[in-house]
């Protein structure tokens, strides 16, 4: 499967459409027109159509490093 325009990979593809077919199924109305009625076929065309956003959520940093950046600063201050 090639990826998607604008994705990082097909797997965030995936999970931005599913996400947007359950807003589908919950009431949320199309944002554009289709002749499609299932919701993932509606979802993937407002994909294509550009009309979804989706937004890569930052990291946290993991606990081990903060603990060593912390630990430094407390071996240093002495």
């Amino acid at each position: 499967m090639k990826l998607m325009d604008g994705f990082d990979s097909n797997y965030r593809y995936i999970l931005v459409a599913a996400r947007r077919a359950r807003q589908l199924q919950g009431g949320a109305p199309p944002v554009i027109d289709t002749h499609s009625r299932k919701p993932c076929r509606i979802a993937q065309d407002e994909i294509r159509a550009g009309k979804v956003k989706w937004v890569i959520p930052e990291m946290p940093r993991p606990a081990a490093e903060i603990a060593n950046e912390l630990l430094d600063k407390a071996l240093n201050k002495d």
